[in-house]
């Protein structure tokens, strides 16, 4: 868009150039037809201005020395708009003889009057141009300044969105570490349970395969306490080993 905006402002430039050129040469041609058809609109170009070596050189009666030459277009002094090719000297052809001359030159007050007025319709229509071509480019520049604030602000928009998803996403993957190393306490302590739980399974089996073992065991201490309470007590003891090998009898049978 910039390099866009510089293109269309040079081609702005130029074309302003070229039609305040062609306003001057359209000038001067009416300003030299009104010094032979209407002397009193004739602008007379501004007297030289003498320097004071010159001004003394003129006193005494000398000659000052011949003022160059003016430049440009038919040595108006305008610059040329128009560039013409340089043809090589092997190129050049022979001139055309000159055409044949008119009559006596006479004055035609109404014919130049009408070149006059086609003079000044051309620089009607020049100013037209320029002025079309000032508000163009001034709505050219306009819109490109609108554009480029607003695409200052989408930039600076578009920054602070990329700086809070930035810093998003550094707390999401602070998150990410916590949980990973919350998720690594927990595996440890998994297999830890895991463990306990395998040790718990192992106690859980010998247990059970020992149980009728150690409960036919328990019932012989008990047994054995109640004999030992029984003498304490003062009974006979043959007969409480008598009537405790009739039970233990009768239990195997």
């Amino acid at each position: 868009a910039t390099e866009q905006r510089k293109e269309e402002n040079e081609e702005f430039k130029a074309l302003m150039a070229a039609d305040s050129m062609a306003k001057e040469v359209l000038g001067w041609a009416k300003n030299r037809l009104n010094k032979f058809y209407n002397p009193k609109l004739y602008t007379a170009p501004p007297k030289r201005e003498l320097s004071e070596e010159e001004s003394i050189t003129v006193n005494m009666g000398g000659t000052l020395a011949p003022t160059p030459a003016p430049a440009g277009i038919a040595g108006t002094g305008i610059g040329a708009f128009v560039q013409i090719r340089a043809h090589s000297q092997s190129n050049k052809v022979a001139p055309l003889p000159p055409p044949e001359t008119f009559g006596p030159y006479t004055k035609k007050g109404g014919e130049t009057n009408g070149v006059i007025a086609m003079i000044d319709l051309l620089v009607k229509d020049l100013d037209k141009e320029m002025q079309e071509a000032e508000v163009s480019e001034k709505d050219a520049q306009a819109d490109y300044e609108t554009m480029m604030a607003d695409a200052g602000e989408k930039r600076a928009a578009d920054l602070t969105s990329l700086n809070e998803k930035e810093s998003a996403k550094a707390n999401t993957e602070e998150e990410l570490d916590s949980e990973k190393d919350s998720k690594a306490a927990t595996t440890k302590e998994l297999m830890g349970v895991d463990k306990y739980v395998s040790e718990l399974h192992g106690e859980c089996d010998w247990l059970l395969k020992y149980f009728e073992a150690r409960k036919a065991a328990r019932t012989s201490e008990i047994e054995s306490l109640g004999n030992a309470k029984a003498v304490l007590s003062g009974a006979d003891y043959a007969l409480v080993q008598t009537a405790s090998s009739g039970f233990l009898a009768r239990r195997s049978q």
